[in-house]
């Protein structure tokens, strides 16, 4: 009896290891969608594992599955390193909402002041209630002061029904990268 308790313990360490071992490699390889839906698929084993939970928001962050954050970052309590990522997860979650409001509902966010953090959401979301901005039409050109060259287009779309924001980044008048949140 002692020996199967052990080998079912042992056994179940090596499928953690591995699935964890599977979204830290898809997460070194940049495969951050891939990884993402990895972390969602095992949700549930991990919920409690503030290193998968870490890992797992991280991923769906880079993916830009923003809405994916919140729940991850509620259970990331027990260290300084996990609150302040919690942290982080809220702020970027929080600026994607704002955005959102602003853009679809017209409400002026000007007035608000949250965190800057490395993110594009975050980036978009100080140009944006800096007033830093040219609108034509519904798409928001944002210009960066501390990087002439570059430049973002903020604006909505609609996908399936449901509205989608759009953030292209720019550099040097060539797109260099689209993001759907």
């Amino acid at each position: 009896m002692r020996r199967s308790v052990i080998f079912i313990f042992l056994l179940s360490s090596f499928i953690w290891a591995y699935e964890v071992q599977d979204l830290y490699r898809l997460y070194q390889e940049g495969k951050y969608k891939k990884a993402c839906n990895v972390g969602l698929k095992i949700f549930n084993k991990y919920r409690k594992n503030p290193d998968f939970l870490m890992l797992y928001g991280f991923s769906c962050l880079k993916a830009d599955y923003i809405d994916r954050v919140a729940v991850p970052m509620i259970g990331l309590n027990k260290s300084k390193t996990a609150r302040a990522n919690a942290s982080y997860f809220a702020t970027v979650f929080l600026q994607k909402k704002l955005l959102y409001h602003s853009l679809l509902d017209h409400t002026d966010i000007s007035h608000l002041r949250l965190p800057v953090t490395g993110h594009i959401i975050s980036k978009v979301f100080q140009l944006y209630i800096s007033g830093n901005y040219k609108k034509k039409g519904d798409i928001y050109t944002l210009a960066n002061p501390n990087q002439p060259d570059t430049t973002y287009r903020l604006y909505m779309t609609h996908k399936h029904g449901s509205p989608v924001m759009v953030i292209e980044e720019w550099q040097h008048g060539k797109r260099l990268q689209t993001h759907r949140f």
